[in-house]
């Protein structure tokens, strides 16, 4: 419980300035778009502040603020009508690493997600479980089997 009102606004705002920019991928890779990224994560951000109550302490802001995040990127992917983006991090079509987006396309999409909030936007196990709204052995769970199963995609394409 918070021992001042405005301790959830200090919370969204150390959110704000330590995690933007991995949200902002976040987003990009969703959204298929960098605009629409930075719209939604606006976005989010706004609907923070707006139902801060709903945190219940600063040690999930950055997970609840991401699950804020993702589903207003997945709102503005919706009304874009854009087909759906495999998820992947911006990158030249001839950098040469074209058979690890396939891979990543080619995973369900919880694992996507887990890989995209563990490695992009930088959240630990427990973020990634609030952001989900998963438990944290899943979280486990998720990132092992999607190790797996890119590790064998990958292995494949080199054969």
């Amino acid at each position: 419980m918070w021992s001042r009102p405005d301790d959830s606004l200090a919370a969204i705002e150390v959110v704000y300035r330590e995690r933007f920019a991995g949200f902002v991928r976040l987003a990009r890779a969703i959204t298929g778009e960098e605009q629409a990224a930075l719209d939604a994560v606006h976005d989010g951000f706004v609907r923070a502040v707006r139902y801060r109550r709903g945190l219940r302490d600063s040690a999930s802001a950055a997970g609840w603020i991401c699950r804020i995040v993702i589903n207003e990127a997945r709102r503005a992917r919706a009304v874009s009508a854009a087909p759906l983006p495999a998820l992947e991090p911006a990158a030249a079509p001839d950098d040469g690493h074209e058979h690890v987006r396939t891979a990543l396309a080619a995973l369900p999409e919880r694992q996507r997600l887990a890989l995209f909030l563990r490695y992009y936007a930088d959240l630990d196990y427990a973020g990634i479980a609030e952001a989900l709204g998963i438990s944290r052995g899943t979280v486990s769970a998720t990132l092992h089997a999607a190790h797996s199963n890119l590790q064998t995609q990958l292995m494949e394409v080199e054969r």
